[in-house]
């Protein structure tokens, strides 16, 4: 009977997308490279592409939040909607929501 409560409540009661933070460059190179994004506004097909393309070449923090449902992880969708990913003063950040225009944005502090 939990069997059947948990496939249930698994699949039918989906929980929303939990944030995630790294601080591991390998992990993060990992993770960023099952992301791809459609929709609206900024698309790519593999997120650490474009992150090197920033200039993110060895990215030591990735913080990723929310749920969008144009993006995907490992070609399962949703996944999650907003991407901090930091090496050193480098910040590349991409933001989106269901049924907004997805942006991304670089920048370097001093």
């Amino acid at each position: 009977m939990i069997d059947i409560l948990y496939s249930i409540n698994f699949f039918y009661f989906k929980k929303p997308m939990q944030p995630i933070e790294m601080n591991n460059p390998a992990q993060i190179e990992e993770f960023l490279s099952k992301i791809s994004l459609a929709g609206k506004g900024f698309t790519t097909e593999c997120l650490l592409m474009d992150a090197y393309d920033a200039g993110l070449d060895y990215p030591d923090y990735l913080k990723a939040e929310g749920e969008d449902p144009n993006a995907s992880f490992e070609g399962k969708s949703p996944a999650w909607a907003k991407y901090h990913v930091r090496q050193g003063k480098r910040v590349f950040m991409v933001y989106g929501e269901k049924e907004k225009e997805r942006r991304a944005h670089f920048s370097e502090t001093p």
